[in-house]
């Protein structure tokens, strides 16, 4: 009889290779991420309110965990394998026999969590792609990069259209087109690589034709529109000074109406085609205007000699004016303006307006500092005077919604082509100075009743009286020749 005990039983190399503190840290990674992933789904679910914080932790990060996991127990089952090896030879064969109970045990466990793997993952990717294309990941989830975007879009004529509707658009192409293009972004965010200010995409926005257009409708008629801009000087009384004018914007398309206003540029009955030599296309030296009739016109700025590329020529679109129709930054004396018009700043305070312009337009390196400056700044100037307070309430608030100084935001550095009062607008074509190769026509530059009627002007009786055939514009106090923006820049 052999004395020798007999050997205790040995489990199947097959499940001994994932016996190994690596695949065990692995899979309670995975357990871990599984639970996380439908714990904040059912919280993201029941909120009342979306957070963007929740929706990355739920479709982002648990499923990043998950596949983490899911690495490292395949990566130390591959280590524990080589070990066996080394130790005992080959490796035997891996047998499935449907015939054993234990064999279709472990198989159909197999198959069901293969099931609701595919159905996690299924779930998960269909909401990170509609997470991703939400207002709160574009303008929330990079924190401070995207805050001027973010509070400007908010505050904008287009705070119910999502971001995506217009950056991306409908289609598969320009969502992964986004998406890659994003990639670096994100590495530039991590790294704290972006610029400061964030450029305007001007290049890379989609045709008018593809977005603007789903909504609005080009060959709409739209006639006159009445307008009513009130403004105050910087004197001492804070002189209000106001003027009533019809907008005409009128219309491009002459089976809904005349031909003719700011709407004349639409490309439905004319093409208006041109060369911008800036990237923020504020300087074009060069425009084409084909008008309804076929018959091509070119004009020059005077100084303009250079052979014109095709590629450099761009056909004008609604963005070339209403390039900023969902972030406006106002200008710091449109916004002091609208705060004293509706009695948010007391008028009564002597010289509150030039006052109000110079706390807001100091250099702060941030917002904290900007709103102690501000505060300083006016109840220094108006000691003991109780509707000071009311005031610095609504002038922090307008540097909150149109000053980001950690990102180096505001109104100067991103053009407003509408009008032409801050930016030239307007007169990057209408100058008077482009004219055609004979030189016999220019653009009109100085025609301002073809776009608007100042029917009329001033203070009190001065505006009872109205002159349908328009008055000429009297700049309040001393006349002045030139465009506009050659002396106003928004302060």
């Amino acid at each position: 009889m052999s004395t020798e005990p007999s050997p205790s039983p040995v489990a199947s190399p097959h499940y001994t290779i994932f016996r190994n503190w690596l695949s065990w840290t692995g899979l309670v990674i995975v357990v871990g991420s599984v639970f996380s992933f439908f714990l904040l789904l059912l919280v993201d679910a029941l909120a009342h309110l979306a957070n963007p914080y929740v929706g990355i932790l739920t479709f982002l990060v648990a499923p990043g965990f998950l596949v983490l996991g899911l690495v490292l127990v395949c990566l130390g089952a591959i280590l524990r394998r080589r070990q066996l090896i080394r130790a005992s030879g080959a490796m035997p064969p891996l047998r499935i026999d449907l015939t054993r109970p234990r064999d279709r045990r472990l198989f159909g466990f197999f198959l069901v969590g293969a099931v609701l793997f595919l159905l996690v993952s299924a779930i998960g990717s269909y909401q990170t792609y509609h997470f991703t294309e939400s207002v709160q990941f574009c303008g929330q989830a990079c924190h401070g990069v995207m805050k001027p975007e973010f509070v400007t879009y908010r505050n904008g004529p287009h705070a119910r259209v999502a971001c995506a509707e217009c950056h991306i658009g409908k289609g598969a192409s320009w969502y992964v087109r986004s998406k890659l293009s994003g990639t670096y972004q994100v590495y530039a965010t991590m790294a704290d690589k972006f610029p400061r200010p964030i450029p305007t995409p001007v290049k890379n926005l989609r045709p008018a034709q593809e977005t603007c257009e789903e909504c609005h409708w080009p060959k709409k008629f739209v006639g006159n529109l009445e307008r009513t801009y009130t403004s105050f000087l910087g004197d001492e009384t804070n002189t209000p000074f106001t003027v009533r004018m019809l907008l005409n914007v009128g219309g491009g398309d002459p089976t809904h109406g005349p031909v003719g206003g700011i709407h004349w540029h639409m490309n439905v009955g004319n093409t208006i085609e041109y060369v911008a030599t800036d990237e923020a296309r504020q300087k074009i030296p060069w425009v084409r205007m084909t008008d309804s009739q076929g018959v091509v016109t070119e004009f020059r700025s005077l100084k303009f000699t250079n052979t014109v590329s095709q590629a450099e020529i761009r056909r004008m679109d609604c963005m070339d004016c209403h390039n900023r129709p969902a972030h406006r930054y106002q200008t710091p004396s449109a916004a002091v303006n609208l705060a004293m018009e509706l009695g948010k700043i007391d008028r009564a305070l002597p010289y509150i307006k030039t006052n109000a312009l110079y706390a807001l337009t100091q250099s702060y390196s941030n917002e904290t500092e900007a709103m102690r400056g501000i505060a300083t700044t006016l109840a220094e100037r108006y000691p003991n005077q109780p509707s000071v307070r009311p005031a610095i309430d609504a002038i922090q608030l307008i540097y909150k919604d149109n000053f980001f100084p950690e990102m180096k935001a505001s109104w100067k550095v991103y053009p407003d082509n509408i009008g032409h009062k801050d930016w030239p607008g307007c007169f990057r074509c209408h100058d008077g100075q482009h004219r055609s190769a004979d030189g016999k026509r220019s653009i009109k530059g100085s025609d301002c009743n073809a776009c608007h009627t100042i029917l009329a002007q001033g203070q009190g009786a001065d505006l009872e009286s109205l002159t349908p055939k328009g008055q000429k514009f009297k700049h309040p106090g001393d006349e002045v020749d030139g465009a506009c923006n050659d002396c106003h820049n928004g302060q």
